[in-house]
């Protein structure tokens, strides 16, 4: 009966130690070993055997992070405040350093994200921030990717999501797009009628040469007007056939 409980107790004791020494690994995540206090090695995937009491495995995933970071109030160089946000991706390359250097490197990753990113963006324009996201994004990714190398960790990217601006200043943007508008507009209208005038002193230099042109354009002036069905028709008259009558009553005059 005591050799039954005592085979017992030792079947209970081998499998509270096989629990205790036995831990399995996903493909994704290593397991840094400390023995007595002291790293060891990084071990994984798969079956990893420990010495109760003596080894402790702390795991790490080694998966992409997609990290939200919540907005952050920045203020660019022009002194316009605006409040933005952003995704950060980022993996864990060193099991070890990630352990070892940092403590809770999801949060100091975080941490370092925002202030790294209201420092950047601060030290630009609003149209800038507005129109040059991607070279912003490249900027954010390798300081915080250099920052955080000694942490064994990799920033794989970083995408600004949204620019939040008040009323006033989305107002202001509006007016300055429209002026711009009217700009453009403007200089277009003025290069139509700069192209239209040397049109047109080409054509008075080809009917100069041609006075018999002149006459036909005004002939084919009234086959328009009259194709519109108008009551009024409006005769061109040359100054050619005005000027002798204009001098002879003149000089009838001064008679």
């Amino acid at each position: 009966m005591f050799a039954g409980i005592g085979f017992g107790v030792v079947v209970l004791l081998l499998a509270a130690f096989l629990a205790a020494a036995l831990r399995v690994l996903r493909e994704y995540e290593r397991g840094v070993v400390f023995q007595l206090g002291r790293f060891w090695k990084v071990k994984g995937p798969g079956l990893v055997l420990l010495i109760p009491g003596i080894q402790q495995l702390v795991r790490v995933d080694l998966r992409v992070v997609v990290m939200d970071i919540p907005s952050q109030d920045v203020i660019t160089r022009d002194n316009v405040s605006v409040k933005v946000s952003a995704v950060l991706y980022f993996r864990v390359v060193d099991p070890a350093r990630a352990i070892i250097q940092v403590e809770h490197f999801l949060l100091a990753t975080s941490q370092l994200a925002q202030t790294t990113m209201r420092a950047v963006l601060g030290k630009h324009e609003l149209d800038d921030l507005l129109s040059e996201r991607e070279r912003l994004n490249l900027d954010v990714q390798k300081i915080l990717d250099a920052q955080t190398d000694t942490w064994g960790i990799k920033v794989t990217n970083v995408e600004i999501k949204h620019v939040d601006l008040n009323d006033t200043m989305v107002r202001a943007i509006a007016r300055q797009a429209e002026a711009e508008r009217e700009r453009r507009a403007k200089v277009i209208h003025a290069e139509g009628e700069l192209q239209a005038s040397h049109k047109l002193a080409e054509a008075a230099e080809v009917l100069s040469r041609q006075p018999q042109a002149l006459q036909l354009r005004y002939l084919e002036t009234l086959t328009v007007i009259a194709a519109d069905k108008n009551s009024t028709i409006v005769f061109p008259l040359p100054l050619d056939v005005v000027g002798p009558l204009l001098r002879h009553f003149t000089g009838a005059r001064e008679a």
